[in-house]
């Protein structure tokens, strides 16, 4: 449903209630998923610097036609990303500890219908990139980014392993050819894919036509840079290598 309220604040303009440094502790409050901590700690520099640095998304307003949108498709694992959520105010810290219970808002998936801010509910891997190139071709269907405006933008973060999904391949193919700009994918690297790809992940995105880098996906002031970095007319992707997943 379209809401014409504008986005009033930039992420600079946000009050965190929580630092980074407290992360950790917003994280503990969610047991029983374990066997994804891995999943979960890898996103978790790339999640605090879209959510500190990048994103412009109003947590009073997380609906504001003009939001940057942020889609998780690496949703198995979500802890870091509700911890992410909950220092930034979209949902209270403390109800963190209700983490797949019965009836709680919080799963092994998340629900963008229980939960403010997200805009997919993701956990079957190789969707995110698919569904964030219809996001992106649908802002610029509306005209959104028209006169000279350079957003809303869409971000989506995805795993290197279920980059082996077939669909990711169709739609880096096609957000080249149609110059979506307004479309950066950040794929966490954690060594866990099964066949890789020759000349790396970034190159698999570059030679399709798209803008591509790749970082320490642990230093913040690298990721924001890479994020933010300009690419008129090619969408962008950010390779955010991180410890491997069995290191």
């Amino acid at each position: 449903m379209m809401n014409a309220t504008h986005v009033s604040t930039s992420p600079s303009a946000l009050q965190p209630k929580y630092r980074y440094e407290d992360l950790g502790r917003l994280i503990s409050l969610m047991t029983g998923d374990e066997k994804h901590t891995a999943s979960a700690t890898s996103t978790l520099d790339v999640l605090w610097v879209l959510y500190d640095r990048v994103l412009k998304i109003d947590p009073e307003n997380p609906t504001a036609d003009d939001r940057d949108r942020f889609l998780l498709s690496k949703g198995h694992g979500p802890m870091a990303f509700y911890a992410v959520l909950a220092a930034k105010g979209f949902v209270d810290a403390e109800s963190l500890a209700t983490y797949a219970r019965y009836n709680s808002p919080f799963g092994f998936h998340p629900d963008r219908n229980l939960i403010p801010g997200v805009e997919i509910s993701s956990g079957s891997l190789g969707h995110g990139l698919p569904l964030a190139l219809g996001v992106a071709l649908g802002v610029r269907a509306l005209g959104l980014r028209a006169r000279g405006n350079t957003g809303p933008r869409v971000f989506c973060l995805v795993g290197d392993a279920e980059l082996d999904e077939g669909t990711n391949h169709e739609a880096i193919a096609v957000a080249a050819r149609f110059g979506l700009d307004a479309l950066t994918v950040i794929a966490v690297d954690n060594h866990s894919a099964s066949l890789g790809w020759p000349g790396g992940i970034a190159e698999r995105f570059a030679v399709e036509g798209w803008s591509a880098v790749t970082v320490d996906g642990r230093d913040h002031d690298a990721l924001e840079q890479a994020i933010t970095q300009q690419h008129p007319g090619k969408p962008h992707a950010v390779v955010a290598v991180v410890e491997g997943k069995y290191a």
